[in-house]
């Protein structure tokens, strides 16, 4: 609920407005919204269905991410009882945001939790109709996930309508996606989804900018806030989805200043919402397939026949999953075999065995977050010991919330039917009964399509600083090219180093940039 006081500073940045029973404040589909506080009246949040999911009231306020992010509108609002309410506009609120701190909080939190709720409804968003053993449609729901999105995925071998437009279709446009407003989609692809739904930048098939950020995890965002709040022209590229593997984190219980922990949902939300309001453009999915160095500016072809022109540039692009090395796994991978512990999974997994596969902080972080939830969980991890690889205080919480850790323990056969997994044979040939699976194995560095232009080590990842023959901590074996965060050798693989790493790269840019100029804002020798 708003208070006076915050009423009071959004009337200042918006309009008085009134409105009559059964008018449509917003409705599904639409491409953009006000935020909407209320002052006097009440308003009914509806789904597609027309089923009613809650109603707002005075000193209450409509709006969830896709207000800040720009996405499709997911959900209507009418009015049921005479309203007075103040609107303000998207943009005028992203600045608000930053000039108040005590309004910031309530909303973003307000924002985030109202998302992760309705990525648990039934018949909001987007529709995803294709079948579980469709790699791509497994792919579009993955996606769906990665991006928060609200979505419903219905199998034609369980949903009779499903199955009749399926069987219109020919298998090349499988999977149908039908986006809020009715529009429909087939076997797109991530871009095309994503466009259509409002999400990102569409750039223009040539790009002239001083910083190209490569992967918008925390470096990528850390640099992304740093270079355009410092006068750089600043551009953002992510594959998948902006907020990297921190997004994914139920909860980030030991950052600094957040002694009750913070969603990596909300921490990475927050930082893209800082850098855009520093004007830092950011694009996604867009994938880099190569790296061309040169004397003024390097150039970096991205998909969809893009070319970026860059005076810097970071690679940030961390690490991709580790898969179990098993036969079959594609077959219960979005199913019953995950890679992140949200809150879609975890409302399935309540009173099964679920097992949770790593031995570090985010395995930890999972196995907790779902023991919280009902699950019975088992936390497998290959080394003997977990001192050696995850932080104490989780150990301490997995004992506190009953979960089994078994040592030197490596699954090599799935077992189970039609993707749903029933059990697993342990590497001591013991078959363990379980229903869900959470691999968190560590990552392998996304570098392969650098080629042989920077120096990397044995195992792909990029060599900086001295090991890369350069003068500057961060930079690589080109100079004017940088990295950051997971994808660099030696780093330490934590949410803040790699912000902190980010970040600094931002004054080797502006001393390559200008080295006989005085970088903004930092201290000279």
């Amino acid at each position: 609920m708003l208070s006076d006081s915050q009423l009071q500073t959004l009337a200042e940045h918006g309009d008085e407005r009134t409105a009559a029973v059964g008018e449509e404040l917003y409705g599904i589909g639409d491409e953009s919204y006000p935020f909407i506080a209320i002052r006097e009246g009440e308003a009914a949040i509806i789904d597609a269905a027309g089923n009613e999911i809650v109603r707002h009231g005075a000193s209450g306020f409509l709006g969830e991410l896709n207000l800040l992010s720009g996405q499709t509108v997911f959900l209507t609002a009418v009015v049921t009882k005479p309203m007075r309410y103040v609107a303000v506009e998207r943009q005028v609120l992203r600045e608000l945001l930053f000039e108040d701190s005590s309004l910031s909080e309530m909303l973003l939190a307000t924002f985030v939790q109202r998302r992760e709720l309705l990525q648990q409804q039934q018949g909001v968003g987007i529709e995803v109709i294709g079948p579980r053993d469709s790699r791509q449609t497994r792919e579009t729901v993955d996606f769906a996930k990665r991006q928060r999105l609200p979505y419903t995925w219905r199998d034609p071998a369980e949903d009779t309508e499903a199955a009749a437009l399926a069987a219109e279709l020919p298998a090349a446009e499988i999977p149908l996606v039908r986006l809020p407003g009715g529009a429909e989609l087939r076997h797109p692809s991530n871009g095309e989804l994503s466009r259509a739904l409002g999400i990102g930048l569409e750039l223009k098939s040539r790009e002239e900018v001083d910083l190209l950020v490569i992967g918008g995890g925390p470096a990528g965002l850390g640099a992304a806030v740093y270079g355009a709040s410092e006068g750089l022209e600043t551009l953002v590229i992510e594959s998948t989805v902006l907020g990297g593997q921190a997004g994914t984190s139920r909860r980030i219980e030991n950052y600094l200043g957040f002694p009750a922990g913070i969603s990596g949902t909300e921490l990475t939300s927050r930082a893209v919402t800082q850098a855009r309001k520093f004007r830092a453009r950011t694009a996604s999915p867009y994938r880099a397939l190569s790296l061309e160095p040169g004397e003024d500016f390097h150039r970096v072809q991205l998909d969809g026949d893009v070319e970026v022109a860059a005076k810097a540039v970071l690679i940030a692009t961390g690490a991709e999953y580790r898969r179990l090395p098993v036969t079959g796994l594609e077959e219960y991978e979005g199913f019953s075999v995950f890679y992140a512990a949200g809150p879609p999974e975890a409302q399935i997994c309540g009173a099964q065995r679920v097992g949770v596969v790593g031995g570090g902080n985010s395995a930890g972080q999972a196995a907790v977050w779902l023991a919280r939830g009902g699950a019975l969980v088992t936390l497998l991890h290959r080394r003997a010991s977990l001192e050696e690889t995850m932080s104490n205080y989780l150990i301490e919480e997995l004992d506190r919330y009953g979960v089994a850790v078994r040592d030197r323990s490596e699954v090599t056969e799935l077992h189970g039917t039609d993707g749903q997994l029933q059990a697993v044979t342990l590497s001591d040939d013991e078959k363990l009964p379980l229903s869900f699976l959470f691999l968190f194995l560590g990552a392998a560095p996304c570098t392969h399509w650098l080629g042989e232009c920077i120096a990397r080590d044995e195992k792909g990842f990029v060599l900086t600083g001295e090991e890369a023959g350069a003068d500057g901590l961060l930079e690589t074996s080109v100079p004017g090219v940088y990295a950051a965060g997971d994808v660099r050798s030696g780093s330490i693989k934590r949410c803040a180093t790699a912000i902190g790493e980010g970040a600094a790269v931002v004054r080797f840019v502006h001393e390559h940039l200008q080295p006989d100029a005085i970088t903004p804002g930092l201290p000279q020798a």
